[in-house]
């Protein structure tokens, strides 16, 4: 099967990665938050220098992936969905180690993301699964069952001024603008893999986004867009 008839995020394998990819992307990544935007990053020594971790960003905007994978210490893979994969700039997700997923079925993405994890990778899923308001109000549990079946903490993360009240959901913001991404202390991964256990970790962290949201929003003045939130896809 050629790469312009591959389904990506049904038929990706932890094979399909590329491990080298976050070593030059992140820094592509670091030169859009500090040069081509300005960018504030709270909170960095939230995330663990080595060892397996998830990162746990709101989703308002269509360059929130970037933004983070730029503004984090380490090389990271995201979950992405795979209409990026199918569109001009595809290469550049498969050549940067992003991991991409079939939002009608979540599955594979998962058992990937799972072996990253498994080789103590950063892997970062945005738990809302779609831009919307950015309010977690959507958040989903997928991000809590990968915690529970690798032992990953779970960092929160907060994503402010990349979809300005107003602008589309495909808004770029123009260059220098300012931007926020502020990392909250990580979250234990659950005890178990039980429903139940997984159930409370999911509404721990989305208490501590929340939390993390509002505080930043607070402190910084920037507010996230007011209109409602998509109907969301099905959980991954």
């Amino acid at each position: 099967m050629s790469r312009a008839q591959r389904h990506y995020g049904r038929d990706v394998t932890p094979g399909d990665i590329r491990r080298w990819g976050p070593r030059w992307s992140r820094h592509v990544g670091a030169f859009l938050d500090h040069v081509w935007w300005n960018t504030r990053v709270v909170g960095a020594e939230h995330i663990p220098a080595s060892g397996r971790v998830l990162i746990a960003p709101n989703h308002t905007g269509i360059v929130d992936g970037p933004v983070v994978h730029g503004a984090l210490p380490r090389g990271s893979h995201f979950l992405v969905k795979e209409e990026f994969f199918t569109s001009r700039l595809g290469f550049l997700m498969e050549l940067s180690g992003q991991i991409p997923v079939d939002r009608s079925q979540g599955h594979p993405a998962l058992v990937t993301a799972q072996a990253l994890l498994e080789e103590d990778r950063v892997v970062g899923v945005f738990p809302e699964g779609t831009r919307g308001r950015g309010d977690v109000a959507s958040a989903r549990a997928g991000i809590a069952w990968l915690a529970a079946h690798t032992g990953s903490p779970i960092v929160p993360c907060a994503v402010l001024g990349t979809r300005p009240d107003g602008t589309p959901r495909g808004h770029v913001p123009r260059p220098r603008s300012r931007l926020h991404v502020e990392f909250g202390p990580a979250i234990p991964a659950p005890p178990d893999s039980s429903r139940r256990s997984v159930a409370q970790t999911m509404a721990t962290l989305r208490a501590a986004m929340v939390e993390l949201l509002a505080d930043a929003q607070a402190r910084t003045g920037m507010r996230l867009p007011a209109d409602a939130a998509e109907a969301p896809p099905p959980a991954v």
